[in-house]
């Protein structure tokens, strides 16, 4: 389930809204252990998932390094690569 959550700090352009809320509606499934809630628990999840993702925007927005800021699509051909060593090399 959380295999879709990336960082998102030190990346030129920032991380979005959208990006954010994502990572925050992965780890709320994660935590819960719901993929989607139930009607009883759907306010409660939608609170924590609006909240965590305010708590991740402030986080992400003060945070600071010297590091240059990261390019997406080279960390994205990175990622791709390290998936197909690990992945490509499965016998079926």
């Amino acid at each position: 389930m959380c295999r879709n959550i990336r960082t998102l700090f030190n990346f030129a352009p920032p991380a979005t809204y959208d990006e954010i809320r994502a990572a925050s509606l992965q780890f709320v499934r994660k935590i819960s252990g719901f993929g989607a809630p139930s009607k009883a628990n759907e306010a409660a999840f939608h609170r924590a998932v609006d909240e965590v993702a305010h708590a991740a925007r402030h986080l992400v927005g003060a945070l600071v390094t010297d590091a240059p800021a990261k390019n997406r699509e080279a960390e994205a051909a990175k990622a791709k690569a390290r998936s197909a060593v690990r992945f490509g090399k499965r016998s079926g």
